[in-house]
């Protein structure tokens, strides 16, 4: 019988030994995180306008941003899989690259107007070009809007789902469309997009190289993890598979009616990297070429919906 893992990474859990809130977090895992999106988790996603995405490259440097569009336009194929379109960009394409190299993503989902409230999704993630995904999914929505036209499609293998709670959610209002004025969706006016709000272009000129710090495993050592017995974590993880990158203490046993047992994941070398894909970076650079400036907003045509089913001719 395989043995089952509490939710959460080997760090959280030390980290809830070292503080006493094991036995808490025990009953928020047992309570409220799932692997999959249940009915109202679903219905909950299919109304949001916008989300959070936090991403990692292979190297486990972190990127967090930011996702919007019309209501529905993260689309749940499933209660294990969601998906959501990469609209056209500054052309950086961060987060895409980072999947490339590590699969895993977080997602946040948070309510300001209507429920104040939040979800998390953490999962892997799998990119699929546009006319793929629509081969697949047929009855996938297309925006008449030219700056949300889907170039790449994200899906997402849902590995735990849980709420966000709402005592911190500030509540917001929505401003009408008619005071907020038009998007500028898929633009290329800089000052449409927010021009040099932070003054970095002047400074062009004047910055150093960029360079990014060599970095090892260092910062796991000390603080909560100083006198963590590696040795006999190191001796466990054989048992799981384990060849470890770092050290970390033996976990904690579960709290009485805990719904989770056995011994923590064990993190191993480098298991998340893939190599990255040869074809698939070199069809994202053919769909790149073919972009095409866009006209702003207010010169585009009116959005008819997002579920208006008319193909761009």
């Amino acid at each position: 019988m395989p043995r089952q893992e509490r939710p959460g990474s080997d760090g959280e859990h030390l980290v809830q030994q070292r503080l006493g809130t094991t036995e808490r977090a025990d009953r928020f895992y047992g309570d409220q995180v799932l692997d999959h999106l249940n009915v109202r988790m679903r219905e909950f996603v299919a109304r949001q306008e916008m989300f959070f995405l936090a991403t990692a490259d292979r190297h486990g440097e972190c990127d967090a941003t930011f996702r919007a569009g019309p209501q529905g336009f993260v689309q749940v194929l499933d209660a294990h899989t969601l998906a959501y379109p990469e609209y056209r960009g500054n052309g950086v394409m961060a987060s895409i690259g980072n999947i490339s190299e590590n699969p895993r993503l977080g997602i946040l989902m948070i309510d300001f107007t209507r429920d104040r409230i939040g979800l998390h999704i953490n999962g892997r993630a799998r990119v699929v070009m546009d006319e793929d995904m629509r081969a697949q999914h047929p009855g996938l929505p297309v925006d008449p809007v030219p700056g949300r036209r889907a170039q790449l499609w994200v899906t997402v293998e849902v590995e735990e789902a849980y709420i966000h709670c709402a005592k911190h959610i500030p509540h917001l209002q929505k401003v009408p469309a008619q005071q907020r004025g038009a998007r500028a969706w898929g633009t290329d006016d800089a000052k449409r997009k927010g021009g040099d709000f932070f003054g970095t272009a002047a400074e062009a000129g004047q910055r150093p190289p960029f360079r990014r710090a060599e970095r090892g495993n260092e910062h796991l050592r000390g603080g909560l993890h100083e006198d963590t017995d590696d040795a006999l974590y190191q001796a466990a993880a054989p048992a799981y598979g384990g060849d470890l990158a770092y050290g970390a203490g033996p976990a904690p046993a579960p709290s009485a009616g805990s719904a989770y047992s056995g011994a923590p994941r064990v993190p191993r070398r480098d298991d998340f990297v893939e190599e990255l894909n040869a074809e698939f970076l070199d069809r994202v650079e053919r769909v790149l070429a073919r972009a095409r400036p866009r006209r702003p907003a207010d010169d585009a045509p009116a959005f008819r919906g997002w579920f208006d089913d008319r193909r761009d001719g």
